[in-house]
């Protein structure tokens, strides 16, 4: 799973793997070591009572949590992206979730073998 910050906006790519874990297993987590004992993580997860795709910061994670019905049916069709804008005391925050395809040009040392096929290409494994 990719994160993408960049000013007020989060975006999640996740590979084929990662959205069949979050239906299986109901979460997907990574985690960026900093130093021994510093880490920042980042987790999707599905929830049947959530309302709205929602971002929260807690303990040094950022938890995105996405309703079950938007999570399978992410899943199960060919829906590239799932966004929403949550509400700020100043503002808003942009979550965008989307399949992470394969490049249209291969990249020296990067494993896409997970990855969905790339629309103009094909390449990829398939669900």
């Amino acid at each position: 799973m990719k994160l993408r910050i960049k000013g007020p906006t989060l975006r999640l790519r996740l590979t084929q793997g990662e959205l069949r874990a979050l239906l299986d297993e109901g979460a997907v987590e990574e985690r960026v070591p900093f130093a021994p004992g510093v880490s920042l993580g980042y987790r999707l997860r599905r929830d049947a009572a959530a309302r709205e795709i929602a971002a929260s910061f807690r303990d040094g994670v950022i938890e995105i949590v996405v309703p079950e019905s938007r999570a399978r049916d992410w899943c199960d069709t060919q829906l590239v992206t799932l966004a929403h804008e949550q509400a700020l005391p100043d503002g808003s925050l942009r979550i965008t979730l989307e399949k992470d395809f394969a490049c249209l040009a291969p990249r020296a040392g990067e494993d896409e073998s997970d990855n969905f096929p790339h629309p103009e290409t094909g390449r990829g494994a398939s669900c």
